[in-house]
């Protein structure tokens, strides 16, 4: 699994050399960021269902063509595929948060995903919608503290650029 750690010994390894002052800083901001990035995966954990369905009504909402396409059972199947994909992107983010770094994403979540995407002619913009909607909601301290909300959010944000 990929982390702010593991990414600094397997380049310092990489180049034949120990890890350098800068690369032992590196893990070093990672390490004192933990905290909060923690605490966001356990307020994400305790309210992911929550979370991930208001997301996936602001998309709704965005694009109403996910909502009707004339066969209410096709229609359906693919609000709740779109549900259960954006429960996934939350969850890759609460393994990410706790993993401090975007193994996880990269992983399970990115690699890949916008060419299954293309080839099943589904558009990106939903979801991009959705985590917009997720980055834009989260509040400090309603939802968690500061800190922890830009652990969380710099992680969302990454998504909506892989996906963009």
């Amino acid at each position: 699994m990929k982390s702010v750690v593991t990414t600094v010994i397997a380049a310092a390894d990489a180049a034949g050399r120990f890890p350098s002052t800068s690369d032992l800083e590196s893990v070093q901001g990672s390490i004192q960021r933990a905290g909060a990035r923690l605490e966001a995966a356990e307020k994400l954990a305790g309210n992911l269902d929550n979370v991930a369905k208001e997301a996936y009504d602001a998309c709704i909402k965005k694009y109403p063509y996910l909502n009707n396409d004339g066969e209410a059972n096709s229609t359906q199947v693919k609000k709740d595929k779109c549900l259960r994909d954006i429960k996934h992107y939350m969850r890759l983010i609460q393994y990410s948060l706790v993993v401090g770094g975007t193994g996880p994403l990269d992983e399970w979540g990115i690699a890949g995903g916008r060419e299954v995407y293309r080839a099943l002619e589904l558009p990106t913009a939903p979801y991009v919608e959705a985590l917009r909607f997720a980055r834009n909601r989260g509040c400090a301290p309603r939802d968690m503290s500061a800190q922890a909300l830009v652990e969380y959010n710099n992680l969302l944000d990454y998504v909506i650029n892989s996906l963009s």
